[in-house]
Parts: structure tokens; sequence; C-alpha cells
């Protein structure tokens, strides 16, 4: 009864996050990605790049750029338009705009496992092998499992779609201002060399580890985890090489290869790799003929 009366009292005032109730607009972009596919670090950039005047940091991240989950409804309502909405749900037709991130799933599960230890839902000892099993199910997240996340949006967004931005975070990683320049033309912001020279100093992996120990209590995203482990890790791609066993690799590359050949990522058994991609093909001329 109490419980139902402080919901009520909050959706009254607005306090409450809307979730997948979120009201779309027209003209929202939403930045999507799987978790742990550096979803974080480019709302850094991006609420850096578009608001240079309010730096961003781990307490107000969630008002530069919004998440449902996070960010209240009241809040949203003060947002000014065109909104950039975070999201790590699958293919949703009401996005009108997309930037979607995606990063190889062998560093993705290296990352959610450290996470995972960092929230306290794991120990230390909890192995590699079981938690990659989980992994591979989607039983990791609410968001389904990596493959069936970034295939729903791949087949369903084509190639060239003016509404939808493909970023790998590899990318990202080996030339950030190259990366932020192609997110600054599709949100059609006229961006200098010295305005995206700013964004991604501030936006620095260095810079947020900082913002992180000074306001770890202040963001949902490290409140009330363990403060010995960092949320802002390596902030490298590649780092699987040497933090998976190679049987787990395999099980993903088993699992996923079609979809990772297909992005660009090298397979420990690139003999396999043609043979992915036309197991990709396929799905996408199965998808298209829906």
């Amino acid at each position: 009864m109490l419980a139902h009366l402080i919901a009520g009292t909050k959706r009254m005032f607005g306090l409450h996050r809307p979730g997948r109730s979120l009201i779309i607009l027209p003209d929202d972009v939403f930045l999507v990605s799987f978790p742990k596919s550096g979803n974080t670090w480019t709302r850094f950039l991006l609420a850096n790049l578009i608001y240079p005047e309010t730096p961003a940091t781990f307490a107000n991240i969630h008002q530069l750029i919004p998440d449902p989950s996070a960010t209240t409804k009241k809040e949203f309502l003060r947002i000014p338009r065109p909104r950039i909405v975070k999201s790590h749900e699958c293919f949703d037709p009401r996005y009108p705009r997309v930037i979607y991130i995606v990063r190889d799933p062998r560093d993705v599960a290296l990352s959610q496992y450290h996470y995972h230890r960092k929230l306290m839902r794991i120990g230390d000892d909890y192995s590699m092998e079981e938690f990659v099993t989980r992994f591979l199910a989607g039983k990791t997240c609410p968001h389904g499992s990596w493959g069936q996340n970034v295939a729903t949006w791949m087949i369903t967004r084509k190639e060239g779609d003016p509404g939808f931005l493909l970023l790998r975070y590899e990318d990202m990683v080996s030339d950030t201002p190259r990366e932020l320049e192609r997110i600054a033309a599709f949100l059609n912001i006229a961006a200098s060399p010295e305005r995206i020279a700013q964004t991604v100093e501030r936006s620095s992996a260095d810079r947020m580890r900082k913002l992180e120990q000074a306001q770890s209590d202040d963001c949902s995203l490290t409140k009330d985890s363990r403060k010995d482990l960092s949320f802002v890790r390596s902030a490298s791609a590649g780092g699987w090489r040497t933090g998976l066993p190679e049987a787990e690799v395999a099980r993903l590359e088993d699992a996923w290869g079609h979809l990772m050949a297909h992005l660009g990522y090298e397979l420990l058994s690139p003999e396999k790799a043609a043979n992915f991609n036309s197991r990709f093909a396929e799905t996408i001329l199965q998808g298209a003929s829906r």
C-alpha cells in the first residue's frame, strides 16, 4: 500500500523514471548499444560536444544525455530539443534516428565480467567459463545476448540509411577525433577542430577516472558498487587476447562469428570467415523477405 502511494506521488510530480513508457519525440536521437560497448564514453563525448559550457561529469550525465531508466520525467521535460537519449534496447521502430555503437563481443564479455564484479553480482572467484555461458545465453543483462541485440539492428537498418549511424568502438579508440566528426555531421553540428579537440580531452579515460573517483556516489552507474574496482577500466580494444581463455574465445566465435566477420572483426579461425559472411548474407536476405 505504502509503495503504491509513493509511486503514485512520484508520478504526480514527475519524479518517476519513464523507462520504456518514455514519450518519444520526432526529433529524438537515440544512442544505442549493447551494455559495456562504450555507451558511457560516447555519452560523455556527445555531452561535451553539445554543451561545451557545461562539462560532462558522472553527477550530471543523466541530465545532459538522459537515460529513461535513470533520468526522471521532470528532468526529461527540461532537456532542450533535439534530445540525445541513451538506450540499450534491441531494435525499436519508434526510434526516429539512431547512433548504434558495436564492440567486439570478446571484449564486451570481458568488460561485463569485471563490471559484474564491481557491482558485486559475482565474486572474484567466479569462473570465466560460467560467465561466458550466461553471456552467450543472454542472461547477464536484460537486453538479450550480444548477438541478438546487434543482429536486430544490423538486419533492420539498411546501409546508407540517413537516420542510422553505425560506430565501431575500436574505430573510436583508434581515431577519436575522426569518429567524433562523423557524429557531429550526423547531428548537423558544425564543430571546429578546436571544439573537437576540447571534447576529446574532456572525455578522456584519465579524466573520466578522476571524475569517477570524486563522484562515485553521485551516479547510478557507480553508486553502491565496489570502490576498489573502476567503472572506467582500460578503455582500450583487444584486451580479450590476454584476458579471455582461448576456449571461451572459441565459443564466442562459434556462436557469433558470422556477425563478427561482417563487422570487420578478425577471428582466430580466419578460414571460417568466408562461411560466416555467407551465413550473415543469408540472414539479411531472410530478414528482408519477411
